[in-house]
């Protein structure tokens, strides 16, 4: 088989797997449902990864590409960037709002098996890390102080408001945590330049 075809099977196996595990957990979601959702055989599947385990843990990693990347465009389109930190909270409502919204999988594998399962833990970890890191670049290009401090109470609000909206089935979760982003901008002393945190 060629690489090309290796191409096509791994793209249709991590689309099935990271569906599947997202609407339905990961322990719920057996080797079976993965084959019929993504028509390639099991034996194809433990040639390209030794289990269970790795496959769900690179369905993950594919997932976190894609999200960061939905993510960083959906809070892009301002050119401030300190409207680039208010605009995550209308993005996050729209994603609540999606039919296949079950919250943060990352948090959710992590819950499920991230103590027993180093591989998932490591990329939940992973997403985790990728998403503050962004958080600190908006911040500091906002010209907060302490840039640092204030992205880890976005990444908290963003988190809280995830799983608020997952639990409740409320998207207007989102809308609670953009007002208390906007409250804790306006104690925080002005960026050199600016008349207002909220402009």
């Amino acid at each position: 088989m060629d690489t090309s075809d290796d191409a096509s099977l791994i793209s249709r196996l991590l689309a099935a797997t990271e569906a599947l595990i997202y609407s339905g957990g990961i322990h719920a979601t057996g080797m079976d449902a993965i084959v019929k959702a993504s028509g390639v055989a099991r034996r194809s599947i433990y040639r390209l990864y030794a289990n269970k385990e790795e496959l769900v843990a690179a369905a993950l990693l594919a997932r976190d590409q894609r999200w960061m990347s939905w993510f960083i465009g959906a809070t892009s389109q301002e050119n401030a960037p300190l409207s680039r930190l208010k605009s995550i909270f209308p993005a996050l409502r729209q994603w609540f709002e999606s039919e296949d919204f079950h919250g943060c999988a990352f948090i959710n594998a992590a819950g499920e098996l991230g103590k027993t399962h180093p591989d998932i833990g490591a990329v939940s970890a992973l997403h985790k890390q990728r998403l503050l890191a962004y958080l600190r670049e908006l911040t500091r290009e906002s010209g907060l102080p302490d840039p640092d401090e204030a992205a880890n109470y976005f990444l908290i609000l963003i988190d809280g408001a995830t799983a608020v909206a997952m639990v409740t089935g409320d998207a207007s979760a989102a809308d609670s945590a953009g007002r208390a982003a906007a409250l804790l901008l306006s104690t925080l002393p002005q960026p050199a330049g600016s008349n207002s945190p909220n402009r």
